[in-house]
Order: structure tokens, then sequence, then C-alpha cells
């Protein structure tokens, strides 16, 4: 019997349907090898990042579809992802595959706490990540990375600061802890070039940059000086929130930046607890923001609920108003405050805690996001 051929191969992962982009992956080019021997049939599939949230599931695909060839003994499917930046070719940082802004239209909704946390979760899926704070007037990610002083300097450029897998440069690291940055425009916008420009980031699957609050001078820079993946938005609940967002949405959209989608923190509030003796049914009565709330305990006196103390909606009106996604919701927890004090993000200190899970869900959607965002038509293999 002759051997599997090439084209049977092909014709089998044509049956492999890539969920976000629609196609099949051999139209998309993601197949970069496709042979066998003696009925042992290899194929390399090469994804648009190590991200990608569908990774195992296009392999056991892939993996049932060679095994239905006539004549396969045994099935080799290898994922790999690209290296390579994709979209408009860039002057400054031509190693980075995909910049993604993180923005809010105010001050004080955890738009840091979510950058850092995203990047953490996007390196712990094996991409390579950076971080940079561009948040000039309040650099928090040294203390919530747990980093801080003087980058080295190599080869006429800095070398990023790493931690937890993540690659960062701050202003942080280059000033004193208590000197305040009281900058004008033109300094931010050459901060921010000398950011991309001047660090040693290497290679990199994404590059998440901290902006600051509102929709200011950096946004702007940024803007002109390296075309963006996309942005991604933070917001609360709250209509004050949420109503600058809608600010932050129309910038963006006047420089061209796709909005990725936007992260709801903040969303509510667990509030559990044990009644001692308490009869199974029992009530319990809590007041909370001016209202009463009734909760029953169970068998064991435990009881639990959730407040909403910022409203909520707020994330899903904006989504229907601009057409964008939730990536995602995250409630207010101590636990990930405790954690960026002390620069052990959440999803590192406690990844298997349900917030932790929820920014792991929230860095699949970005990776999603990003690879319909950005994807071109790539070779077919011949």
């Amino acid at each position: 019997m002759s051997d599997v051929t090439k084209e049977q191969i092909l014709d089998a992962l044509r049956h492999v349907i890539d969920p976000d982009l629609g196609r099949d992956i051999v139209s998309l080019g993601f197949v970069t090898t496709a042979s066998a021997c003696d009925g042992v049939v290899k194929a390399v599939i090469n994804l648009t990042t190590p991200a990608c949230p569908v990774k195992d599931q296009l392999k056991a695909q892939a993996e049932n579809f060679l095994r239905a060839i006539p004549g396969v003994k045994a099935v080799n499917v290898e994922m790999t992802a690209v290296s390579k930046p994709s979209g408009p070719e860039r002057k400054i940082a031509p190693d980075i595959r995909h910049i993604v802004a993180v923005s809010s239209g105010k001050g004080g909704v955890g738009k840091s706490t979510v950058a850092v946390n995203l990047a953490c979760a996007l390196a712990r899926t094996g991409a390579k990540v950076g971080l940079v704070d561009c948040d000039v007037y309040g650099p928090d990610v040294p203390m919530m990375m747990g980093l801080k002083g003087e980058p080295e300097a190599q080869g006429g450029k800095l070398v990023p600061k790493e931690r937890h897998g993540v690659r960062t440069m701050s202003i942080g690291y280059l000033l004193d802890e208590d000197k305040p940055v009281i900058w004008r425009g033109p300094m931010v916008h050459k901060l921010i070039e000398q950011f991309l420009g001047d660090v040693a980031w290497g290679p990199l699957d994404y590059l998440l940059v901290d902006m600051p609050p509102g929709t200011g001078d950096a946004q702007l820079s940024l803007a002109q000086i390296v075309p963006l993946t996309g942005a991604v938005l933070v917001t609360t609940p709250q209509a004050v929130s949420t109503f600058d967002v809608n600010k932050a949405v129309a910038m963006f959209k006047q420089v061209n930046v796709p909005i990725l989608g936007i992260v709801e923190n903040m969303a509510g509030y667990v509030i559990e607890g044990l009644v001692e003796g308490a009869q199974p049914g029992a009530k319990v009565r809590l007041h909370v923001g001016g209202a009463d709330v009734s909760v029953n305990v169970d068998i064991e006196g435990r009881f639990s609920t959730v407040v909403d103390i910022f409203g909520s909606g707020g994330a899903q009106q904006l989504s229907q108003k601009h057409g964008f996604p939730i990536l995602g919701t995250i409630p207010l927890n101590p636990l990930v405050r405790v954690g960026g004090d002390a620069g052990d993000p959440i999803t590192i200190a406690d990844p298997k805690s349900l917030i932790a899970q929820k920014f792991a869900e929230i860095a699949g959607r970005v990776a999603q996001r990003v690879a319909i965002q950005s994807h071109r038509a790539l070779p077919i293999l011949q």
C-alpha cells in the first residue's frame, strides 16, 4: 500500500475551522508542514499566537481528522506560533508583533491592575509579553510587579526589567519614588518614543501599554508614533466612569485605533459570612448602600451575596452602543489589592482563584480579538 500523500493530509485538515476567523486552517496558511512516512503523519500548525484559547481544540480536531485517513497508523500534530510582526511595518519596535493600549476614560478604575494582570496572564500561556508604563504622572507598574531600581544599559539601549515572565519599562525606574513628574505634552511624547525605540525589548508577541487616564497627550502620541493593533478599555459599572469612556472611544476612533473590547472592573463585591447556630432557611438582613438585602443561610449557617457597590450594567450599555465586546468582568476582591501592593499580581500569587481565572479568560479573549483584528492572508502551503 502506498504511503499517505500530502494532498490527503491537507484535505483532512481543511475540515478544521478556526472559530474566530471562520476559515479552515489550510486556507489560512496555518499548516506549515504536512508529511507522512510508513503511515506516521506529521503536521505542524502555526497559529497566530501562543495565547490562542482554542489551541487545544484545534489540535484535537486535527488529530481526529488525520487518524481517519486510510493507512494512517499514528499522528503527530505540533502546535507552534509565528514570531514575526504582522500588520503595518514599523520603524520603531519592529520585533514586536502587537502593541495594545490599555486605557480608561478616568482615573481610579483599576486600569493598571488590569494591565499588569493581563500581561501576567498572557505570559502564563507561553507568549512573550512586555509591559510599558506610560502613566508618567502615576507610574504604578514597578510596585505592582515588585520591581525597582534603574534598568541596565546595553548596546546604547535600556534593558527592560523582568519579573513573572513579563518585560517591563517605567519612568518609575528612572526617578526617585517621591519625585513628581511635571511635564508638558512634548516631553511625554519623547518619553513614549524612547520607551518604544530605545529599549531592548527583543521579540515580543504582545506589548501592553498602560496609559494615563483620560484622552490627553500620551494617547495621541502613542497612536502617532506606532501603529497599534488596538485598545482595551477599562471601566467600572458606575455612570460617571462609563460616561468618560465614551470620550476615550471617540478619541481612539479619531486616530484610527480599533477598540478590542472593554473590561468592567469592580463589578460587585461578594459578602460572605457564617451565622453560628442559625437554622437552615433563616434570613440574614444586610444594610448596604441605604437598602436592606435579605439572604438565606444554608444548612451550615453560611450565606453569600453580591453587592453592586458601583451599580451594574455600565459595560453592557457601552458594548451595545459602540459595538465592541465585553472582554470580562472583575469583581472587587481584597486579594487583588494585596497582590498589587506586594508586587505579586493575583494571577501569579493565586492562579487557581476565581479572580485569576477571570483574568485568564480576559487574556484569551484579548488574544482572540487581536488575531481577528490583525489577521492578513498568509501563503498557502503547496
